[in-house]
């Protein structure tokens, strides 16, 4: 049984990790201080080492508990190809919406620099929204010279490059449209022809 105090430690860990997670989103890794995430959790400043360390290990979490909440909205396996298509389509469009989303384009810069603290988990993330689609994928009647691994890097990637766009330009790109554009795509590639 949890006490009280447990309790009362894991509400201001979940409190701080959301506040870091905006701030890195917003500010940048480099530029957030837990100053900034304390003034944002109204956690003190101290607890933040107590939990997690040091900033890097908070951002170690952040990314953590981001990779948990991808998972847990990527369980559900459709049964049928038309309700897998939707359910594709809705999986990317929520990712997209995501505010926590925005982190991954914040921190891929810093991911990609050598010795990255980061480098690992941003793999994960994206080995797992990969995993997903291509067990989604090969459900599905693929027509020859098209596997399924290489449509999900290229769903994945058109999603992912989708979201950078509207980051950049909301005003000039329109991810639903866009991601219906590409759940288009993707049917007309695995339907076989005739259908």
């Amino acid at each position: 049984m949890t006490t009280r105090r447990e309790q009362t430690s894991q509400e201001s860990r979940e409190l701080i990790l959301v506040a870091a997670a905006e701030l890195f989103a917003e500010k940048g890794y480099r530029q957030t201080t837990f100053a900034d995430v304390a003034d944002r959790s109204g956690i003190s400043r101290g607890s933040i080492p107590w939990h997690f360390g040091s900033k890097e290990g908070l951002l170690l979490a952040v990314l953590e508990r981001s990779l948990h909440l991808i998972r847990l909205g990527l369980t559900e396996q459709p049964e049928d190809v038309e309700a897998g298509f939707d359910r594709l389509a809705e999986g990317a469009r929520a990712l997209v919406a995501l505010p926590t989303t925005r982190l991954f384009v914040t921190l891929l810069v810093e991911a990609l620099e050598p010795g990255s603290p980061i480098h690992g988990r941003y793999l994960e993330i994206h080995d797992t929204l990969r995993e997903h689609c291509r067990r989604w994928l090969e459900r599905l009647p693929l027509p020859p010279g098209l596997p399924a691994e290489s449509l999900a890097v290229t769903i994945v990637g058109a999603c992912i490059g989708i979201h950078q766009q509207w980051l950049l330009a909301p005003d000039r790109v329109a991810p639903d449209q866009a991601l219906a554009a590409l759940r288009t795509l993707v049917t007309r590639a695995v339907r076989p022809v005739g259908d």
